[in-house]
């Protein structure tokens, strides 16, 4: 039985910019075979949208909380977001917004 697909929407917050986080979130979610994007916001954080499974999203979840070694994450906020079919097909770095 496949685990239903869904999407959800990060937002990583702490020294997340200029460590090499967009590529580390996009390594994970590849590797967890998860498509959507990343990209850095102008308020400092870090965006993630995912489609997935449920298992899929939690251990996404639990790489964003961990980071690359050069970040400090300081917390990270999850919520559902509407399936975009732009984004179905890879996980992609975008540009900040």
């Amino acid at each position: 039985m496949r685990d239903e697909q869904q999407a959800k929407r990060y937002y990583v917050k702490g020294s997340v910019q200029g460590v090499g986080f967009r590529y580390f979130a996009q390594r994970a979610a590849q590797r967890l075979g998860l498509t959507g994007y990343v990209k850095n916001l102008r308020d400092g954080r870090v965006e993630i949208y995912a489609i997935g499974s449920k298992r899929q999203q939690a251990a996404l979840r639990s790489e964003l909380e961990r980071g690359p070694g050069a970040s400090s994450v300081s917390g990270v906020t999850e919520e559902d977001a509407a399936f975009d079919a732009t984004f179905g097909g890879e996980f992609s770095i975008e540009r900040e917004s």
